[in-house]
């Protein structure tokens, strides 16, 4: 064969390569039309909304960059997006051709191979330095399916660190809001300790003057009381919440700067979920599980590169010399090339096993993004219907807080003008400071269901400034 066509026969092989093993399809996941729960099916999305678009309140917003610059886990996150990178350049390098270089300088007697070994010969010296290249030939795909599955899993852990950002951003709020559902329900307790003290006031007085009894001092004191007693337990929860929210921020325990009654200027946007196919794209954990579905695949044509034999072409080109002088002087030139070709015979079953075990992956792989994108859908329905259904109940819990306020001012006024005793002023008032519990509580459940909405919407990723 005419060496001069070596190359070009090189080539046709190169081409004419292909990557063993199954080609990947993004699965089908068969989304609904629309999502259980939503009015319409609008393209609209809040998910697309940036999350200052959404979070409004300027306290909670520099929470949120807070957080996005120094929170642990997401930076976390970060450090493992470069690790991941780091792994797909050292596999990419496997593409190239490797250059190595090697010398040695010494002296020996009745020395053979390394191994002492009576020749009867005299002392001799010398050194060598060559340089070798060594390049395998992905004839079959082995190295792209290398390169390929860790890029794959390079781009997962971005989707990762998206879905960090995601929770991360969610998880701020839902304390925030928390938080000021705290404040608020303190108030509401001083207010009505305030007011029971009020009472109590009132009725000892009458009771100097003989014109009450001791049951209804009685009475007043005890609700005074209890209402008192609910004070220290919010004041220890607010503490840690703040300490909660600010380990949020990557911050010492501390207090968290806010607005009093804050809770009360919270409003609340318009909710079109989109349609459920966009959710596919937006959703970082469905993208991330998309990509290790990629990367089993690549590992299945790995395992089955692995059957077929490895093909190197290997070169060295140096200088010998029997003297500890230059090269320049008396050396003598050195050189091979040589194609290595290298394959499995007989191992014990162990590449049938590890092909079995790569298909096993794939299949997990490929559950595990359905589970994903029917849970995504899942999230969704419920935050819709959530919302949906907490904003009726605030409605009517409005007007029941509306109806009790006027009832205990109609009682009070009954009360000093004698026509009323205590008991019917104190039974409005126990049903009154209860009922606004229960609104805080209901619009602090409206404002998580939003921002769980927005979060099973994918939304709240981008971390750009506007």
């Amino acid at each position: 064969m005419n060496l001069r066509l070596l190359p070009g026969f090189f080539c046709l092989v190169l081409a004419a390569g292909c990557a063993v093993g199954p080609a990947f399809k993004s699965p089908d996941p068969h989304p609904p039309a629309a999502f259980r729960g939503a009015e319409g099916a609008g393209t609209n999305s809040l998910g697309d909304l940036p999350w200052w678009a959404l979070f409004q309140d300027p306290a909670l917003q520099v929470l949120i960059r807070s957080a996005l610059t120094n929170n642990y886990d997401l930076r976390v996150a970060a450090a493992r997006v470069e690790e991941s990178r780091a792994l797909l350049a050292q596999s990419r390098s496997v593409f190239y051709p490797q250059v190595t270089y090697q010398g040695s300088s010494g002296a020996a007697k009745n020395v053979v191979g390394g191994v002492p070994y009576d020749i009867g010969g005299g002392a001799g010296k010398g050194n060598d330095l060559a340089g070798s290249v060594s390049w395998e030939i992905d004839f079959w795909g082995r190295i792209r399916r290398l390169n390929e599955s860790a890029r794959a899993q390079y781009l997962a852990t971005g989707e990762a660190r998206r879905d960090v950002t995601i929770s991360l951003v969610s998880g701020v709020a839902q304390s925030y809001f928390q938080l000021l559902a705290l404040d608020d329900e303190l108030v509401i307790a001083e207010d009505a300790t305030n007011s029971f003290a009020q009472s109590l006031k009132l009725f000892n007085q009458r009771l100097q003057g003989g014109v009450s009894s001791r049951l209804e001092t009685a009475a007043a004191e005890a609700a005074m009381a209890s209402a008192a007693a609910a004070i220290p337990e919010l004041r220890r929860q607010i503490v840690l919440q703040e300490n909660q929210l600010r380990v949020l921020l990557g911050l010492n325990p501390g207090p968290v700067p806010r607005r009093p009654l804050a809770l009360r200027e919270q409003t609340l946007p318009e909710v079109p979920p989109g349609l459920p196919s966009a959710l596919l794209e937006r959703r970082p954990d469905i993208r991330r599980a998309t990509q290790l579905m990629r990367a089993a695949n690549a590992q299945v044509g790995l395992a089955t590169a692995n059957f077929y034999p490895h093909i190197t072409l290997t070169g060295l080109f140096g200088e010998v010399s029997s003297e500890l002088v230059p090269f320049t002087s008396g050396a003598v030139s050195a050189w091979a090339l040589a194609g290595n070709l290298a394959g499995p015979v007989f191992q014990g079953g162990l590449l049938r096993a590890q092909l079995r075990q790569a298909r096993a992956a794939w299949d997990e792989a490929r559950l595990q993004y359905y589970s994903t994108v029917l849970n995504a859908f899942r999230e969704v329905s419920d935050a819709l219907v959530s919302c949906q259904e907490l904003a009726r109940e605030r409605r009517e819990q409005g007007r029941a807080v509306a109806a009790y306020q006027e009832a205990v001012q109609v009682a009070n006024q009954r009360y000093h003008a004698g026509r009323a005793n205590y008991y019917e002023l104190l039974q409005e008032q126990q049903q009154l400071f209860p009922a606004q519990t229960a609104l805080t509580q209901t619009l602090l459940n409206q404002l998580l269901s939003t921002v769980q909405l927005y979060k099973a919407l994918g939304g709240g990723w981008n971390t750009a400034s506007r």
